[in-house]
C-alpha cells in the first residue's frame, strides 16, 4: 500500500526505510531538503519538500493514493494538523500523530486520531500502528511465560462483550481503553468501535489472539 510519512528526522527516516522493506509504496514530506539526506541514495520512496498540512504538498505526494499517514516531525501543532488534514479533508483511515506533549496527546485521543509519545515508543510500534497491525506486544514477565499484548479489535467485534472476547481467545482483559482514558473492564462490558484492549496471553495462545482480533468473531458479518 501506499503510505505518506511527514517529517524526516530520525523517527520519520527510520519509519520510511521500514516500510520500503517491507515493499511498501513510501512518499516522505520535509520542509529540509537536506533532511532527506537521512534516507541515503538506495531509498525507493519519493522525497517531497513541502510544509506537511498543505493541501497541494499532500497530493504531490499522493495522499489521495494513501492507506496510511504519518506525523512524525518535530513539532506537536503541525504533525496534529496534517493528521487532521490527512483523515477529514482526504480521509485516509490510518492516521497517527507523534505528539511530545502528554498532556495534548490526550486529547487529541479524544478526537479519535492515535497519538505515538517520543519516549516510550519507537520506529517498530510506529510501523504497527500505521500498518494497523491488530495486535502488539507491550510488556513480557521476567519469566516469559505471559505477554501483555496491546490489541485493535476488529469492527466485527463492536456490541460484543470482553467476555466474549476472551472466550474466543484464551486472553485475560486487564485495560480497556476508550477515548484516551484508561478503565477496568468488566466481562459484561461492550467493545466500542476505537477501543484497544490490554489483553494477557502465552506464546501458544498468541496467535490464536492475533486472528480473533484480525476478523469478526465466528457467525459475524465481514
Amino acid at each position: 500500500m501506499h503510505i505518506v510519512v511527514m517529517g524526516c528526522g530520525r523517527v520519520g527516516s527510520s519509519l520510511a526505510h521500514s516500510l520500503a522493506r517491507l515493499d511498501h509504496s513510501v512518499s516522505v514530506v520535509d520542509q529540509d531538503p537536506l533532511a532527506f539526506r537521512r534516507l541515503g541514495e538506495q531509498f525507493s520512496g519519493r522525497s517531497i519538500v513541502g510544509i506537511g498540512f498543505d493541501r497541494d504538498t499532500l497530493v504531490e505526494a499522493g495522499i489521495e493514493q494513501a492507506s496510511a499517514f504519518a506525523a512524525v516531525s518535530s513539532g506537536d501543532n503541525s504533525n496534529i494538523i496534517a493528521a487532521r488534514v490527512a483523515r477529514e479533508t482526504f480521509g485516509v483511515q490510518k492516521v497517527v500523530a507523534r505528539i511530545y506533549d502528554p498532556k495534548r496527546a490526550e486529547v487529541y485521543e479524544r478526537l479519535g486520531i492515535p497519538t505515538v509519545a517520543t519516549v516510550p515508543w519507537t520506529a517498530n510500534r510506529l510501523l504497527k500502528s500505521v500498518l494497523g497491525e491488530a495486535t502488539s506486544e507491550a510488556w513480557r514477565d521476567p519469566s516469559g511465560a505471559v505477554a501483555l499484548t496491546q490489541v485493535a479489535p476488529h469492527e466485527g467485534w463492536v456490541g460484543k462483550s470482553v467476555a466474549d472476547f476472551e472466550a474466543a481467545t484464551g486472553s485475560r482483559v486487564g485495560l480497556l481503553t476508550r477515548f484516551g482514558t484508561g478503565m477496568l473492564p468488566t466481562a459484561t462490558m461492550l467493545i466500542q468501535s476505537g477501543d484497544t484492549l490490554h489483553a494477557l496471553t502465552t506464546d501458544a495462545l498468541a496467535d490464536t489472539l492475533r486472528h480473533a482480533a484480525e476478523r469478526p468473531p465466528l457467525g459475524a458479518a465481514e
